[in-house]
């Protein structure tokens, strides 16, 4: 299976993907940022609770230390799990981004 990269526009994981992983996706859009938020930046939040052990409720100061503001970050994150939950291609991607933090 090829690793699958994350450029800001999502664009480079799909068309990496092998023909079997791409179809999995529905559209290229699954891959576009979420209110500005792009998955690799989605990933960074949320490695970024490990230092204050998994305490979800700091998810929104960790996305401000990263210039995301609070409604961006609630609807990137709403948006982004709900397309993790519906793409296996789109989790595996989030999965070795989150990894490789």
């Amino acid at each position: 299976m090829r690793t699958l990269s994350c450029g800001r526009d999502g664009k480079d994981a799909v068309e990496a993907a092998p023909a079997e992983e791409a179809g999995a996706v529905r559209t290229k859009p699954d891959f576009e940022p979420i209110a500005g938020v792009a998955l690799d930046q989605f990933a960074a939040v949320s490695k970024g609770i490990v230092p204050y052990n998994y305490d979800r409720s700091r998810l929104a100061e960790v996305a401000a230390s990263q210039g995301i503001d609070p409604v961006s970050w609630e609807a990137a994150s709403q948006g982004w799990t709900s397309r993790i939950q519906a793409s296996p291609v789109i989790a595996q991607l989030f999965n070795q981004l989150y990894r490789a933090i």
